[in-house]
């Protein structure tokens, strides 16, 4: 394997600009200072302002949580985003997504039998990621389902998850040790 380009920082080796930061994540994070985190906790000041983003978008959302991870996990795989996708499909189950669309998404296929607003969601983050644009259907759709806040905090969700997606990316980084990434090379 390459020598990694952010060899993964380790909690005693913070320095005292980090450190504030690290104690944060660890309180909150499931892959410790690991995944994105390695990679912010070098710029402490962007990493504390993109982590108080984050707060707020992963559990002060107007969104309910099931179409949040949702959202995130479209973006996971748009991005073929390993970290991502290995951190929030477990949260995208316990949250109410069915097992089966997550499944589905996995694939990068739009999946069947959504509910409308697992739907728009799909559809919504798509059309922002690919045409970057909401068509006027798509719009009316969302005002529908959701409301101005909760549109308003759906583009905010894909938006920082491509941020972090980017990050992972420039960065090439891995799922942890021992953990299987779940996009193979070989798959689109």
């Amino acid at each position: 394997m390459d020598k990694p380009r952010f060899p993964q920082l380790e909690v005693d080796g913070l320095s005292e600009q980090q450190k504030p930061l690290g104690e944060q994540i660890l309180k909150v994070s499931s892959v410790g200072i690991g995944g994105p985190y390695n990679l912010l906790l070098r710029s402490p000041v962007l990493g504390q302002r993109v982590f108080d983003l984050l707060h707020y978008l992963r559990w002060n959302t107007s969104l309910p949580p099931r179409i949040n991870e949702m959202a995130i996990l479209v973006v996971a795989r748009q991005w073929r985003s390993q970290v991502e996708w290995l951190a929030h499909a477990p949260i995208a189950v316990k949250s109410g997504l069915a097992p089966e669309l997550v499944a589905e998404l996995k694939t990068g296929k739009r999946p069947a039998n959504m509910a409308p607003d697992e739907a728009l969601v799909y559809d919504f983050v798509t059309e922002l990621a690919t045409r970057h644009e909401v068509t006027d259907g798509t719009f009316a759709r969302a005002k529908t389902l959701l409301g101005e806040q909760q549109i308003v905090d759906l583009a905010a969700v894909a938006g920082a998850y491509v941020m972090l997606a980017m990050l992972l990316a420039m960065a090439e980084q891995d799922v942890p040790p021992g953990r299987e990434p779940p996009f193979k090379t070989d798959e689109p």
